[in-house]
């Protein structure tokens, strides 16, 4: 049997206070260094900012204490009280790219190469996007195995809503293992994993997985959760049917980490930055209301940041690697595509023109389609009919 999990990486959402246990509110004299960093860096492009060309020198052995923190603490960091209102949008990337730069080294997100993606609802701009640039609630997940620490910066916040919704793996491989023990042993076993229509059009590594990698792992008393979208995807895409064990294992997960017990709110003030432990931390997003025009709808800037001086990850438990984020990179990046500006300034073109020509596609709001994952199968079967 797997053994229980200790520590302050176990939490539920009603017992702690974010506030006082996972925020580090920026001081007046870290503003400043800031500051002084990002006129240093000038206008680099975003793989030339790294903890060498954004220097920090006195926040330093804070960020290093932030980062254990998401190793072995809580897995979660707030940052808040950075001037948002004195700084273009360029600039801020470049700051959080920067401070980011303190915990990892980034990694490509998706074929496309973007080091910094843009979480916004562009559905109904742009074709067969993934879930983050959709737009409604997310069901709770981990990003790509690839990166160590997932971190968001709020650029612009929705209308109403919005709130980052963040649950301990740990808290909730304990409630498993106390209550349904038999599924805990189906999560351990895993998964087969296949990945989104784009990123396989774009990879190196095979499109799916020719074995089942595990949704759970445990080494040195931490446990580590796999549990993307690629689950989903091997199902509707790949062929791969989950027993009555399987689904009733994962959708028995995901109550658990929908349910009050568990989960902790994140409300976000534009220029927060939160930082997870993508290994033991699950996030998901609450419903929202967002503005019509691109440019001024809910915005989050997303980093995926390996840590090199981190346990690495299980091998049999990574399935987007390094290679394919360095090959997107390598063919598809192009210089400055990540920047705010460039990137609104073409969608919003893209958005008049189709709502010039009556092109406008349907928002896509993905959180509320399939509530358990029997659902994935019935899909794939309906889709055959269809066809």
């Amino acid at each position: 049997m797997p053994a229980r999990i200790e520590g302050k990486a176990v939490w539920k959402g009603p017992e702690v206070d974010y506030r006082a246990e996972m925020m580090h509110r920026f001081s007046d004299a870290e503003v400043a260094e800031i500051d002084a960093a990002l006129k240093a860096c000038g206008e680099r492009d975003i793989p030339d900012i790294t903890a060498d060309t954004f220097v920090l020198p006195t926040m330093g052995p804070t960020m290093r204490r932030l980062r254990g923190e998401l190793l072995d603490g809580r897995g979660v960091v707030l940052m808040r009280g950075f001037p948002r209102e004195r700084y273009s949008a360029d600039d801020m990337a470049r700051i959080y790219v920067g401070l980011g730069a303190q915990f990892g080294q980034p990694v490509s997100q998706s074929w496309q190469g973007q080091l910094l993606g843009s979480v916004i609802d562009i559905s109904d701009v742009v074709e067969k996007v993934r879930g983050y640039n959709a737009g409604g609630g997310q069901n709770f997940h981990i990003d790509g195995s690839a990166c160590d620490i997932v971190a968001l910066m709020c650029l612009r916040s929705a209308k109403a809503g919005g709130a980052s919704r963040i649950v301990s793996v740990a808290a909730l491989h304990n409630a498993m293992l106390d209550s349904r023990p038999d599924l805990l042993e189906t999560l351990y076993r895993g998964y087969y994993h296949r990945n989104h229509e784009m990123d396989a059009l774009h990879s190196l590594m095979p499109v799916q997985s020719d074995h089942r990698l595990p949704f759970l792992s445990q080494r040195d008393g931490r446990v580590t959760c796999l549990a993307s979208g690629c689950i989903r995807y091997a199902v509707q895409y790949g062929g791969v049917t989950m027993s009555p064990l399987e689904v009733e294992a994962y959708d028995e997960w995901q109550r658990l980490a929908r349910s009050e017990e568990f989960f902790l709110d994140m409300n976000f003030e534009e220029g927060d930055i939160q930082f997870l432990n993508n290994r033991s931390i699950m996030h998901a997003r609450t419903d929202y209301e967002d503005h019509d025009p691109v440019a001024r709808r809910r915005h989050m800037l997303r980093l995926w940041l390996r840590v090199p001086e981190w346990p690495a990850r299980e091998p049999n438990q990574i399935w987007m690697n390094e290679i394919d984020c360095r090959h997107w990179q390598d063919k598809n990046r192009t210089p400055f595509m990540e920047l705010p500006s460039r990137y609104l300034a073409e969608l919003t073109a893209t958005q008049e023109q189709r709502q010039r020509d009556r092109t406008v596609l349907k928002p896509d709001v993905p959180s509320g389609k399939y509530p358990s994952a029997r659902g994935w199968q019935e899909a794939r079967e309906a889709a055959k009919v269809d066809a």
